[in-house]
């Protein structure tokens, strides 16, 4: 009878995930219950004990030592106490040993009642500690179900919950679908431990980083600070901590199979992995990658910085809808404007200009100010000062015109016609005759004489494919139109229509 009671403590302590002392002090709590209500020990304060290695069972009835007695079933004097222990004194709890007491068919349902409500006490306690520990940790969890307005999760035996704020809103949760979810909070409720977990969160990439690059998880590189737009993209600055270790390199893997498992994971989720550098200036160029900056000008005291891209990267340095520009934000801490080298070189044109100084005086005299001219201004005044200095080639109206005599070679036979007006000869250009190009047929005349007689007729005279009888050399033209009989056993020579076949030749 112990050694099965033993057995049925075990068996629940290993279904419920309990300690086996857990589940004994859970019966004993039941047992004291039910003395309690029913019995000869109604209204007595008891204990029950339960030995784990033979499964017996002792009561004992618990008095407190008093001078004067008002209960006695409470209460006792000192000189009966120090009957049953020696040495008890005023206020001393004294266990008095009893037999066990019998117990009903409510009674025991009672106490199956009250062990599973301890049970199920001690189990939600043991959860919280568990995972009021490990809370910023990564866990692996399963879709249980899909409700309107969360989503959830198995871990480990027990439900969490995954909020919408939580969510990744490009991705889509199906029943049974394997997880990797950060441990984000947990809380006391009346219902027990509620468990909250995170799929959006920017610690998860970084526990992916330590479970894929050992470096990460050794120490010897660190992750400055991540910036992340859940499902879209996400930018990570790296260092290392010891000398001869590329950190981006560590994360990125051969051939990119490190960070290639942690974009898998994310689902497609994109991932920049740019060195951390202890400079602002060249933090913020390497955040903005993968687009390459010509300049960057800070200002410390209002924490912004001017980024200077080439014309052809600022589409490439901004983003699509400035994503890479606000995640470059987010990363370095800096308020980040960016802009091209064209627009860059025009406002740096106008600023000497717009900052130089006015007199303020009426009497200020012209000599005595000297303007600045722009690279472009200066351009466009010694192009017009060599314009001054050069003489101009075009002829006064008073002369006339001079000609300009063609070349022998560039002209062509003309006629002398007399003019009616003043008898002077005036040069007009001969037409050109067209130039005849042989025909094709001329250079296949001198192969094959005679041939374009047979083959360039008038179209009329084409009328059927039997018309043109060409017979190239080393052919003959009787042989065409015959057909050649068979030859060797088994052939059969045509005989014409309506003759009888040979047989094969003996």
């Amino acid at each position: 009878m112990k050694s099965d009671f033993l057995i049925a403590v075990t068996q629940l302590a290993a279904e419920r995930n309990l300690p086996r002392e857990v589940v004994i002090s859970a019966i004993e709590a039941a047992l004291v219950s039910v003395y309690k209500k029913e019995g000869e020990a109604a209204g007595q304060n008891l204990s029950v004990k339960i030995l784990p290695s033979t499964g017996e069972v002792k009561v004992a009835t618990l008095k407190t030592v008093v001078k004067d007695v008002e209960d006695p079933e409470l209460e006792i004097t000192p000189k009966e106490a120090a009957k049953i222990q020696k040495g008890a004194s005023l206020g001393d709890v004294i266990e008095i040993e009893t037999t066990a007491y019998f117990a009903g068919r409510i009674a025991a349902q009672t106490a199956k009642q009250v062990v599973m409500q301890r049970l199920r006490e001690a189990e939600r306690e043991l959860i919280y500690q568990e995972f009021s520990d490990r809370e910023g940790d990564i866990a692996s969890a399963v879709v249980q179900r899909l409700e309107p307005r969360q989503v959830i999760v198995d871990i480990e035996k027990t439900e969490a919950v995954m909020l919408p704020s939580e969510m990744v809103p490009t991705e889509r949760y199906r029943a049974g679908q394997r997880l990797k979810v950060l441990l984000l909070e947990v809380n006391r409720s009346p219902k027990g431990p509620q468990v909250i977990v995170s799929r959006s969160h920017k610690d998860l990439v970084s526990r992916l980083f330590e479970l894929e690059v050992p470096e990460v998880f050794n120490g010897t590189v660190e992750i400055r600070s991540i910036a992340r737009e859940a499902g879209f993209r996400t930018k990570v600055a790296v260092s290392a901590k010891q000398e001869g270790i590329d950190p981006v390199g560590s994360c990125v893997g051969l051939r990119g199979i490190r960070i290639q498992n942690i974009v898998n994971e994310l689902h497609g989720e994109k991932i920049d992995v740019v060195q951390w550098d202890k400079n602002p200036t060249i933090f913020i160029a390497n955040s903005l990658s993968p687009a390459q900056v010509a300049r960057v000008e800070i200002n410390e005291e209002e924490q912004s910085a001017v980024v200077v891209v080439a014309d052809r990267y600022l589409s490439l340095a901004i983003g699509k809808e400035g994503q890479n520009a606000r995640l470059a934000a987010k990363l370095t801490g800096w308020r980040i404007d960016i802009k091209g080298v064209t627009e860059a070189d025009e406002a740096r044109r106008q600023t000497p200009t717009e900052e130089a100084p006015t007199p303020s005086e009426p009497e200020a005299k012209a000599p005595e100010l000297v303007a600045v001219a722009a690279p472009a201004e200066e351009a466009a005044v010694e192009e017009k000062a060599v314009a001054e200095e050069v003489p101009s080639i075009s002829p006064e109206p008073s002369e006339p015109e001079p000609t300009i005599e063609p070349k022998p070679e560039e002209m062509v036979p003309v006629a002398e016609v007399a003019s009616p007006v003043d008898n002077e000869v005036v040069l007009e250009e001969a037409p050109v005759a067209p130039v005849e190009e042989a025909p094709p047929s001329r250079a296949i005349e001198e192969i094959w004489p005679g041939i374009n007689d047979r083959i360039f007729k008038p179209p009329t005279e084409l009328r059927f494919a039997e018309d043109l009888d060409i017979s190239l050399p080393g052919r003959s033209g009787k042989s065409r139109g015959k057909k050649r009989k068979g030859k060797g056993s088994g052939s059969r020579a045509f005989a014409g229509k309506g003759a009888k076949s040979r047989g094969p030749r003996p």
